[in-house]
Parts: C-alpha cells; structure tokens; sequence
C-alpha cells in the first residue's frame, strides 16, 4: 500500500515582513548612494587637497649627516688626530632623465663647476637610467665640491634636482707614525688601541639627520637634526720630546739592533706621560699595510705567514709594549730594596757590607755582577757600583714580610690605572711572603724571579725621587668640546704616600753618586745634574745568555722634572749586557727634554 508524501506548507511573508525586508534594503540603497557621492566629490572637487596632504606626510628623502669626531692633540695643542670632511657625489639617474630640460640643466652644471666630463656623465645617466641613488664620484674635497654647493644654493640653480652631495669623515694623522701605539688609530669608526680606544665614548659623537619633503603647497622643504661632534682630547705627550726619543731609538736601532726597544719619559711630580717610544711604531693611516711589520719582522719571514699569523702579527705590532709588555726589570729595581730597609728602620745610611763576588743561598750560589767582589763598599756604593752581594744582605736584613710589603707598597704585581688600553696583569708574577723561599728572596732583591711592565717601574721610580707621592700614571690632560671650550680638566691623581721625604733624598743622592760615579757615568749633562740606576736582566732561560738592559734616569737631582726610562731586549750587535747604550740614549733625551720644557739649569754641579 503506497503511503502519500505530505508536502511542506511554503510560508509566505506577511505584510510586516515585507515592510522590513523592504525598508532594509531601502536603507541599503541610501548608504550606497551617499558613499558613492562622498567618492565623487573626495575625487573631484577635494583631489588636490587631499593629495597635498598625504604627500606632505611622506618623506621624499633622508640623508645621515655624519659627525665630527674629536680631535687629539698633544700638551701645547699641536694636532696629532683630527677628522677631515670628504664628500661624495651621489646622482639620482631616474630624477635627471625625468625631462631633457632637467637632463640638460644638471648636465651643464656638473661640467661647469666640477668640471666633470659631459659624454662620460651622459654615458653613467644612461647606464642608471632606473636608478635613484648611484655615487658618481668619491672622496672629493671641498675645494672640487664648493662652487657646485654654491651654485646649488643660490636662485639660479634652485630648480637643480637629483644631485646630492653626501659628507664623511677621514680620519688624519698629520706625523703618520708618532706615538702610533699611544694614540692608537679608527677602524669602522670605533678607536683601535691607545686613546683612539680608551677615549673612544669621548671622541665619538651622534650623527645627525637632513630630512626632505613635500609640504601641503607640493613644494620642497628641508629639516635637518644637526649633529652632536665629539670632544676634543688633550694629552699629556709632548711631541717635540716624542719626536727626540723616536728619532733616538731609530738611531740606536739601525747601529746595533735589537728584539724590541722602548723609551717612556714622565713627568714625576704629576704622573703625566711625556713621550712613549718603541722600535715597533707603525703608519696611523696604513695600520694594515705590511711595509709595518718590517718593524718587528723580516721580509723573509713576513713572506711565509699565513692571514692568521699577520693578524697576529699586527696586533704585536698595534700594541704598546711600554703598557702591556712584561720583563724581569733587573738591577733598576735595587734602590726599592733600599728604600724599604731605610723607611723601615733597618738601614741607617752609614753601613758598609763586604761583596766576596757572591752568597751561598743554601745550596744555590747567586753571583755578584761584579764577580770577583767589590770588597767593602757603603750603602750608597751598593746602588752605585750595582753590588748584587750587598744588595742580598739587605733583602735578607729584611725578610720577606718587609720585602713584599714595599713591593706590593711601591704598586708592583698591581695595574697602575694608566687611561691606555691593553695594560698587563703583574699580580700572579710576584711572590707573596708565605710563598716565597730564600733564593727568590734574595733574587728578588736585585729585580730577578718577578716581572713588571715599563709603566710600573717609571711610576713607582717617580714616586722614589719626588719626595714618596705615588701618582697614578696618566696620557690626557684635558677634554674640550668641539669649539676649542675647556670641558674638564684631568688633576694629578695621588694615589699614595710610598715613602718619607727623607727616604726619598737619600736614594737620589744614591743615585746621583751613580751617574757621577758609578756604572751610569755616561748620563752625565754639564748643565743639569742627573741621576740613575742602570740594570742587567739575565732572561729565562738563564742558560740561553740572553739579557734586557736598562737604565732609568732623572733630572735635575735637587727637583726632578724628568724621569726617562730606557729598555732594550737582546742587543742584536755587540753585548747583550752593554747598560752603556741605555745610559746615553737616556743621557740624550734628559737632556732634550730638560730644554723642551725650558727647566732651569742646575747651580750645584
């Protein structure tokens, strides 16, 4: 039996459906029809206000403005870094070649006033043609660039467009190689060792920002954040005295050669830092060109390196070994020795020791410099005459608490604070008083079995001879702003009391008789007195025979104004062991100094 389908019953609308449905899409209709009015009249009658608008918000062009990084200059302001402005011509092809009467107005202007060659500018403009930014020419100067600028600036070359001159910074050093390692060089805009890295937050500045747009009337405007220049740096170095010690150690190295040789002149009552002169110096504005490592390295040698070794290399080269070079100091560090048994008590000035050549330090010998003996000798003697057996004597007289106590007290094993970068750790290189056997003791007592940086033992022997005030060593002296305004100055940083005055007028009498007697001879000036401390550092391994002699001087005796410390590694022709040729290179720059800084000459010769 077949079942019916019951069909669904359609619902139609009634008459309140339809008048919703109805006023619905009436409304819809409205909506649309005021849209498309509001289009109309937005495009037709509005367009050029609104495009005025929108276009004046957007940039048309953003250009760096690069800040000036401070100057370096020495004591007397001579400049030793500065930062000199280049420009590069940048051309916007795709602006220049919108119209031939543009083409041809930019085309004439570049060949009148930088006198570019017109068919080799047609030929660029064509090869980049779709570009908006394409540098023409770099590194030009502002004599190539100035009358262009000026024309670009004026009425008649206002309409010149899609030429851009954009500016940099090349740093400069006008003396090429002096005080290389103490200024340091810039490498992507940051400082490279010496102050160019220490001082680098100093010298940097902010850059700023030239900003070009369309205002609401379509024309263009120009709004520009200058930029924030770098502080001018003032150091402590002479130039004058570091030419003299530069040039004196080129002299002494291309007579006798050496490992590596050093010169450091400071000023004692104060901690500033004169001169720093080593054989290894390098071109500031070639740093990486490898004429440099001829310094250090031989052709030969220089010839079989790999990049690994020559990076390497420079760095050796870059560093400034005055700071960041350790050695045994020798026989220079024997008046600290006698300083300390004189501040404490135990040395009175008037004794008198017997050198037989050497002293049995338990089952060790330690020799005297002077093998067969000196005999009986004074107190001063055993500075002058260099008597390693009389110096042991005192050291054991002392003991090994007093003995690191005055090490420790005159800085050594510890960082000066120097404003250099690189400067060398010395405290795991010093014996501590419960670690320290007899033989290092009396070892140490003449400057052997620890080791020091140049920089520790000219503090300290600063602090020696003016009067027992220990400065903390220091290369800038003042900071400026970029219109020459004194900023800041850097005050003398007294760091302690090392020794008594009293002390300190024994050992430099000690040391006069040195020079005017003693194995300094050779310092001697007719017209200042001077005084010194030659040394003699056996190098590890003893058996090698190889030595690092020295000499640290100063002057005049009655009121140092001078302290130079001479170092050289491994004569290369002669003696290792000749003190003699520290003494007069030191001899040579006391005395140039002494006149640079226009000291009075001394009355008790």
């Amino acid at each position: 039996m077949r079942r019916r389908r019951r069909r669904k019953k359609i619902k139609r609308l009634n008459h309140a459906m339809k008048v919703r449905t109805i006023g619905t899409i009436t409304f819809i209709a409205i909506l649309f029809i005021i849209l498309a009015g509001r289009l109309v009249y937005f495009s037709v009658f509005k367009n050029g206000i609104y495009e005025k608008q929108v276009l004046s918000q957007q940039n048309y062009n953003s250009v760096t403005i690069p800040y000036k990084r401070g100057d370096i200059l020495d004591r007397n302001g001579n400049t030793l870094a500065t930062s000199k402005k280049l420009y590069n011509l940048v051309l916007e092809p795709k602006n220049i070649l919108r119209t031939a009467d543009v083409r041809k107005k930019v085309v004439s202007a570049l060949t009148k006033y930088m006198g570019l060659d017109k068919d080799a500018l047609l030929s660029y403009l064509k090869e980049n043609k779709d570009s908006y930014y394409s540098v023409y020419k770099e590194d030009l100067t502002y004599s190539q660039v100035a009358d262009m600028k000026e024309y670009m600036e004026s009425d008649a070359g206002e309409d010149i467009s899609g030429v851009v001159f954009s500016e940099k910074y090349q740093r400069e050093y006008p003396n090429k190689s002096l005080a290389s390692q103490v200024i340091g060089f810039v490498s992507d805009n940051s400082g490279t060792g010496g102050i160019e890295q220490y001082y680098n937050s100093t010298l940097s500045g902010v850059d700023g920002r030239r900003y070009t747009y369309l205002n609401e009337e379509l024309e263009s405007d120009t709004s520009i954040v200058d930029p924030q220049n770098g502080k001018t740096v003032v150091s402590t170095i002479d130039s004058n005295i570091q030419k003299l010690a530069e040039q004196r150690l080129a002299a002494f190295e291309k007579e006798y050669g050496s490992k590596g040789s050093s010169i450091l002149v400071m000023n004692p009552n104060n901690g500033e830092v004169y001169a720093m002169a080593s054989s290894t110096s390098f071109n500031l504005e070639d740093p990486r060109n490898e004429k440099n490592l001829l310094t250090k390295y031989k052709k030969s040698e220089i010839d079989k390196m790999s990049e690994k070794e020559k990076v390497e290399a420079f760095n050796e080269i870059w560093k400034n070994p005055i700071v960041s070079n350790t050695f045994e100091p020798g026989s220079t560090f024997k008046p600290f020795t006698v300083a300390a048994g004189l501040e404490e008590g135990i040395l009175k000035g008037d004794e008198t020791f017997i050198c037989n050549g050497y002293e049995q330090i338990g089952s060790n010998r330690i020799h005297c410099s002077h093998r067969s003996g000196h005999g009986r000798i004074t107190l001063s003697e055993s500075i002058s005459l260099s008597c390693n057996d009389a110096i042991m004597q005192i050291a054991a007289k002392e003991g090994k608490d007093v003995f690191t106590k005055y090490q420790r007290e005159f800085n050594f094993g510890s960082l000066t604070g120097i404003d250099l970068p690189g400067e060398a750790k010395t405290d795991t290189l010093l014996h501590t008083a419960d670690k320290m056997e007899d033989v290092d003791l009396a070892t140490s007592s003449f400057g052997q079995s620890f080791n020091c940086s140049m920089i520790q033992m000219a503090s300290a022997f600063c602090s020696l001879v003016n009067g027992g005030s220990y400065y903390e060593p220091h290369v800038v002296r003042q900071l400026q702003n970029d219109k020459g305004s004194v900023i800041s100055n850097v005050e003398p940083a007294l760091v302690k009391q090392t020794v008594s005055r009293d002390t300190s007028d024994k050992l430099k009498e000690y040391m006069r008789e040195t020079v005017e007697s003693g194995t300094g001879k050779k310092a001697q000036l007719d017209d200042y007195t001077v005084g010194g401390k030659t040394g003699t550092a056996e190098k590890i391994p003893r058996s090698a025979g190889t030595y690092v002699v020295s000499f640290c001087g100063f002057a005049p005796v009655e009121d140092p104004q001078v302290v130079v410390y001479v170092v050289i590694d491994e004569i290369q022709k002669g003696s290792q062991q000749n003190t003699g040729l520290t003494v007069e290179i030191a001899r040579d720059v006391i005395e140039g100094s002494l006149k640079e800084l226009k000291v009075a000459k001394s009355t008790n010769q």
